[in-house]
């Protein structure tokens, strides 16, 4: 939430609105986060590594409505009063943990396609990432609440829609609010275009992305040789080989991908192989990998940090406007402002429930489709 450079001064009349917009964001917000907690809870199809990162911001980004919902609350009751001092904490510390959360998806997708990372790997750097973001946050949060100077007055202070910064402190404010959160966004950027690089150079992966799929040969499961002779699971096994690679959406990225199971082949001497390998055979096609859905491990968090900059064009577009004129003051803007600053939480529950599902509904389509037997020549 960036604010304006200095209060506004407001009437009875725009005040409520302000207030009464800014809680009504907030409500829709508190949906969206006990949305994503529920849903994760209640669902086993959305416990992979991502939706993990997004149920851990959910309970940082209740700490955020939190705030919101406090509104114009804490600004009347005083810059001193504890009210708006918990207000300007919260307001320090919860949007800039939000950023960073979108950052930790972002190095998840960047591991995943450059390093190879497998969820267990993924799962180790979610402790990492909470501690890290607790404390690079509130660490200089709770330190501001004790600076205080007779002619600017304490650190956090009224900015008309909630208590953050104070205008007098306009320095901290750049240096502590501002430029955190915006290089997040430029790293976020810069990861999310190497990844757009990197896949567009691999053929295996285009391909794959219309199956539902991003290849990673970390997922893949060592295959026991088939008794028909069909060959291990190296990459030239044949017809069956990549048969399977076609119809390995369906294995949950968290859980051991199902290996080939042929029905029970005879075995003998070369010759009855190569007799039985002409005739004709019915198997169950299971997944030879751990495939990587396409929709959860990129398109989601990419969508995740699009709703970020969608939030942040309004406040961003507030801060060059404050800075080339300091007198800047407008009231249409600031409803803006404390609009989409409140509804981060209700974007994040609409992402993760609507990605999840179409996810969830692609790969039923596909276990499906695994299941049903073929004909083997």
């Amino acid at each position: 939430m960036l604010h304006l450079r200095g209060e506004a001064s407001l009437d009875s009349d725009q005040l409520a609105t302000l207030t009464a917009l800014t809680r009504a964001a907030s409500a829709l917000s508190a949906v969206g986060v006990l949305t994503i907690i529920t849903t994760f809870c209640l669902s086993k199809h959305f416990r992979n590594p991502m939706h993990r990162l997004i149920v851990i911001n959910a309970f940082y980004n209740a700490f955020d409505v939190t705030c919101t919902m406090i509104s114009t609350s804490g600004p009347k009751a005083g810059n001193s009063s504890a009210l708006c001092q918990f207000q300007g904490f919260l307001n320090q510390m919860f949007p800039i943990a939000d950023v960073l959360w979108t950052l930790c998806m972002a190095i998840n997708v960047y591991c995943i396609v450059f390093r190879n990372y497998d969820v267990e790997s993924l799962r180790s750097l979610e402790w990492k990432y909470v501690i890290g973001i607790t404390t690079v946050t509130f660490i200089p949060a709770l330190v501001l609440l004790f600076i205080h100077s007779d002619e600017n007055g304490p650190m956090y202070g009224s900015v008309t829609m909630w208590c953050a910064i104070s205008p007098k402190w306009v320095l901290f404010r750049i240096i502590l609010y501002y430029v955190p959160i915006w290089s997040c966004i430029l790293i976020t950027v810069t990861l999310y275009v190497l990844v757009g690089i990197e896949i567009a150079k691999r053929r295996r992966v285009l391909r794959s992305i219309t199956s539902n799929i991003l290849y990673n040969p970390a997922f893949e499961n060592t295959i026991p040789p088939s008794s028909s002779g069909g060959g291990g699971g190296g990459g030239g096994g044949g017809t069956h080989d990549s048969n399977s690679c076609g119809n390995s959406t369906s294995a949950e990225y968290d859980d051991a991908a199902p290996r080939d199971e042929p029905v029970s082949s005879p075995t003998g001497a070369s010759s009855s192989s190569k007799h039985y390998a002409a005739s004709t055979t019915r198997l169950t096609t299971t997944p030879r990998a751990s495939p990587l859905s396409f929709r959860h491990y990129i398109l989601m968090p990419l969508f995740f940090f699009l709703t970020l900059l969608l939030v942040w064009v309004a406040p961003s577009t507030n801060r060059v406007a404050s800075f080339v004129d300091p007198t800047f003051a407008s009231y249409p803007l600031m409803l803006v402002v404390g609009v989409t600053g409140s509804l981060r939480g209700f974007w994040n529950g609409i992402v993760f429930v609507v990605v999840g599902m179409r996810s969830w509904k692609r790969r039923r389509e596909l276990d499906e489709m695994a299941l049903r037997p073929v004909e083997r020549m």
